[in-house]
């Protein structure tokens, strides 16, 4: 680039602070104002962004639930989530920090279950998720679209994280047919060419908690290649 703003500065500055919350949010204050942010962020022209209405909320939590129902039996889906939040890793993974306990999961409707921890109780002034649910989707299914809803994803974690909110990322229920065919009728009934590709939970946390350590990174070699 030839010139760097602040607001370029601040983004970058972003990365560092920026973590994945599993706990319950409290509402996030004046959200259009913020809405309005999140949309001028994401390419329109290849993603679309929507914002699950407060009383959808509930049909939203039960497409969650019936992607859980439908990998009960799954054994390589939980070997796999076993496997990522397995104690013992230092380079890879979900680190124990980042679980939460069975109570504090039953506070989030529509949040992945994870092996959870026996840590206390974390945020109980957070008596349930308030957060508001943006999902992410494409027109179609190529990979250049998931590109750029990739890309859609991080601008939009980053300038949340810029303006002081907390967010979750949730892949759950888009990765299961069932439940992706419930949130797209949710966000548009009419439109059946669009795909559902991630949700994000957008909320306010208590200023006075401890920020949460990294969670470790894999090196740049492994996960970047130039061809």
């Amino acid at each position: 680039m030839e010139y760097v703003t602040d607001g370029h500065r601040q983004r970058a500055n972003a990365i560092l602070l920026r973590r994945t919350d599993r706990l319950p949010f409290a509402a996030p204050p004046d959200w259009h104002v913020f809405e309005e942010e999140f949309r001028d962020t994401v390419d329109s022209y290849a993603v679309r962004l929507d914002v699950i209405p407060d009383d959808l909320r509930p049909q939203l939590a039960e497409a969650s639930q019936l992607t859980e129902s439908l990998r009960l039996y799954d054994s390589s889906y939980h070997a796999e989530l076993d496997w990522w939040t397995a104690a013992f890793e230092v380079s890879e993974g979900i680190p124990q920090s980042s679980l939460v306990s069975a109570a504090e999961s039953d506070r989030v409707d529509v949040g992945r279950t994870f092996p959870v921890t026996h840590h206390r109780e974390r945020r109980p002034e957070v008596d349930e998720d308030r957060a508001k649910v943006l999902v992410l989707s494409t027109y179609d299914d190529t990979r250049e679209s998931v590109l750029r809803c990739g890309e859609s994803l991080s601008a939009a974690l980053l300038d949340a994280t810029t303006v002081g909110l907390a967010t979750c990322t949730l892949t759950h229920i888009t990765e299961v047919p069932a439940s992706r065919a419930i949130l797209a009728g949710l966000i548009d009934q009419s439109n059946r060419g669009l795909t559902p590709q991630v949700l994000i939970r957008v909320g306010l946390t208590p200023w006075i908690e401890n920020v949460p350590p990294p969670t470790p990174r894999r090196p740049m070699s492994e996960v970047f290649e130039v061809r």
